[in-house]
């Protein structure tokens, strides 16, 4: 039967149970973890947003009758509990906060009783996702949700506190409004006064952030929901929300100053990281030359290498015939895994033909009988080309070159995905090494095939270099804008 907490009041949460607290008495109250039942001594871990406490139970400190309501105890109930503060008698666990301490009880109150939980209240649980979202009340328990819904309020409360006092203004804008077209389709909202008129969901703030700064607000800023209605992406939900902000009078300095700034700020406060300034910069032409990608991964090497020139007059067709079609060779050195099994490698090639290549060609460096090297297009090059590759692979026995051959842009996007598959699957992604990166001077425009015209790469309203407008009539596709992505970890 639930009871009522009246008369008792929360002293503590559980995690906030200090070693200073021992000797002293505290109510704690929560949900339960687990229960350990030892006949004369039962054990419950007591869970609330802050972490976990263990408790006592001993007869001769509860009572009979308290005894008796801790048997009754499982998981999810919610509980109080009034007990004494003690230094664990038995094993300590490191793994938490409040692994050295203990409460032994001495009152019991059970404020609501549970049913059996379909999934474990705990992080690492194989459930459908059909089946946590159907208890997302429960699912949101999780250790790991909670941290992320409070870790996301931090950030949102540093982030207000830090455009504060960079003398930004904090403004609203309207969420019902007229649509402008984004990208996406828009939410409609019917309108009750205008029948048959409509309300747009905002896809993001655009045309408020352009009307506030010609109102001279010179600086605001907007923690702002946004809403598309496209297909889902990983990092892509109908609403979501963004952090929108306006300089006026400013240059790209001013504004990538403040962002680096924020984040060095929201890095040290959250996670106690420092994020050294100023951080790195790399115009855009040399991320993709590197690495394949607008938004590299620097956390490791790997790098494409061009070797275009090298193979212009090999006897290999498949290189030769990209080469004549304006595309171009290049290659990534994954050392040390020259002896990876076949079915891998064609694992590989598969993942490439699926990104549009017609395959992909690879060279491990002295992997075969008596050192020879085991390659899928030896027999279309002389030895000594074949040489000449390693060499500007800066290939050693026992590496894994890898190739692709095609225009720019599919030989960059295969081998930027290969890069970090193989960084993924040889464990180079150390989540705790934080590589922050802009990414500048992004063409203004790229020429689209389907549309048989020049679109804007990002988008329309972007200001091009001044001194690339020259070519805005002659050589579109030479003209830089100032476009700039902060990147991190490939993110």
């Amino acid at each position: 039967m639930a009871e009522s907490m009246q008369g008792l009041h929360r002293t503590h949460r559980c995690g906030e149970v200090s070693q200073e607290l021992v000797g002293q008495t505290v109510t704690v109250m929560g949900w339960v973890q687990k229960r350990r039942n030892l006949g004369s001594l039962i054990f419950i871990d007591l869970r609330d947003r802050s972490g976990l406490l263990q408790l006592i139970f001993d007869e001769n400190d509860v009572g009979p009758e308290g005894f008796a309501k801790a048997e009754t105890l499982r998981s999810e109930f919610v509980i109080a509990a009034v007990g004494r503060v003690e230094t664990r008698s038995g094993a300590f666990n490191e793994n938490l906060k409040t692994g050295h301490l203990e409460v032994r009880v001495t009152d019991l109150r059970i404020l609501s009783q549970a049913d059996t939980p379909p999934f474990p209240i705990e992080d690492d649980i194989r459930t459908r996702e059909e089946l946590r979202l159907q208890y997302r009340y429960l699912d949101l328990r999780r250790p790991s949700l909670q941290r992320n819904l409070m870790i996301r309020s931090q950030v949102a409360n540093l982030a207000r506190q830090f455009m504060s006092r960079e003398g930004f203004l904090e403004i609203e804008t309207p969420m019902l409004t007229k649509s402008t077209p984004e990208g996406a389709r828009d939410y409609l909202v019917p309108s009750r006064i205008h029948p048959g008129a409509f309300y747009a969901l905002p896809q993001s703030p655009q045309l408020f952030k352009q009307l506030l700064m010609c109102a001279g607000y010179d600086r605001y800023f907007q923690i702002a929901r946004c809403f598309r209605d496209e297909d889902l992406r990983a990092d892509r939900q109908p609403d979501f929300t963004q952090m929108d902000l306006e300089m006026s009078f400013v240059t790209e300095e001013d504004v990538m100053d403040v962002n680096e700034r924020l984040l060095q700020y929201l890095f040290r406060e959250v996670l106690g990281v420092e994020v050294t300034l100023p951080i790195q910069r790399m115009p855009y032409r040399e991320a993709m030359d590197r690495f394949g990608s607008d938004k590299p991964d620097v956390r490791f090497g790997m790098e494409l290498v061009n070797v275009s020139e090298l193979v212009r007059d090999c006897g290999f067709g498949v290189f030769t015939s990209a080469l004549a079609a304006g595309g171009s060779v290049r290659g990534i050195n994954v050392e040390g895994q020259g002896h990876m099994p076949r079915k891998k490698i064609d694992a590989l090639t598969d993942m490439a033909k699926g990104m549009g290549a017609k395959g992909l060609a690879y060279l491990c460096v002295g992997c075969g009988e008596n050192g020879a090297h085991k390659c899928s297009f030896a027999k279309f090059m002389k030895p000594e080309e074949l040489e000449a590759l390693i060499h500007a692979m800066d290939g050693k026995p026992g590496d894994l070159l890898l190739f692709a051959a095609d225009k720019d842009s599919l030989v960059f996007n295969v081998l930027g995905s290969l890069r970090l598959e193989m960084a993924r699957q040889l464990d180079l992604l150390k989540k705790d090494d934080f590589r922050f990166l802009w990414v500048t001077e992004f063409p203004l425009l790229e020429y689209s095939e389907e549309e048989g015209r020049y679109m804007a790469m990002h988008h329309p309203f972007t200001m091009p270099v001044e001194e690339d407008l020259p070519f805005l009539e002659t050589d579109p596709g030479r003209v830089r804008a100032k476009a700039y992505d902060i990147v991190l970890n490939g993110n």
